[in-house]
């Protein structure tokens, strides 16, 4: 990428180290990198440990480098900034009304979660957490199956990838119960999470644990829709789709 004028000549730099990377490779030596990004070794280590630092790269224990997290969650921004009203928003809608529940589409960013289409069946009481508001990772079904398909590691994660499930009750909010299930985008890239909530005191483990398998048939069928194919076969292996 050739700088021109009133551009900062560093960003275009680290620009042309990220374009670097082609659709098959998973990673790529520093003297690989320098050379098709037309930069000195000692420019492109430099960037390479800027955009490390960042996310958007990360070095093996080879020394080789690849693209990041971050690389792939700017992707899939960019995809669902395209698909929210013909993609996204008809589906949350219809498994809201064929739950009568309050049905969610969570998206990550760094370690927050946040709300992008919320939709309310009939049996919908209203929620607190409003659109866009930020809520931990930690806390809640969505956060806790972002985190596992985007590689957490530890046995209650390991389940959860087994499930392609979670639930919880009066975790994130003492009044709410929720089960989610992973929503893939492009390269089978973890984008965000489909939840559907509730009162917990009607919500119980075990009427969420019959809600699981549509909360799973519509996110695998959003995945299907947002990466534009079915799914591959490693992400089947990580989950049991057929609940």
């Amino acid at each position: 990428m050739k700088a021109s004028a009133g551009t900062v000549n560093s960003v275009t730099r680290a620009f042309d180290l990220l374009d670097a990377f082609g659709l098959r490779d998973s990673k790529l030596t520093l003297a690989e990198l320098a050379r098709r990004a037309k930069l000195p070794k000692s420019s492109a280590l430099r960037i390479a440990r800027t955009l490390k630092t960042t996310g958007y790269l990360v070095q093996l224990d080879d020394g080789a480098w690849r693209l990041g997290p971050a690389a792939g969650w700017l992707g899939a921004r960019y995809q669902i900034a395209f698909d929210l009203d013909n993609t996204i928003e008809p589906v949350v809608q219809q498994l809201a009304q064929e739950t009568q529940e309050t049905i969610s589409f969570f998206v990550h960013d760094g370690n927050v979660r946040s709300c992008l289409v919320r939709a309310k069946g009939k049996k919908a009481v209203p929620t607190r957490l409003r659109i866009g508001e930020p809520a931990p990772l930690e806390k809640g079904s969505p956060g806790h199956v972002i985190l596992a398909f985007t590689g957490r590691e530890g046995a209650p994660y390991d389940e959860i990838r087994k499930r392609g499930f979670h639930i919880t009750i009066s975790e994130f909010k003492a009044e709410f119960a929720s089960v989610s299930a992973p929503v893939f985008g492009t390269t089978w890239t973890v984008v965000g999470a489909l939840t559907l909530a509730g009162p917990a005191s009607r919500l119980t483990k075990a009427k969420l644990l019959k809600f699981a398998p549509q909360v799973v048939r519509a996110a695998r069928r959003l995945s299907y829709e947002l990466s534009g194919g079915p799914a591959k076969p490693r992400m089947m292996a990580a989950s049991k789709w057929g609940i």
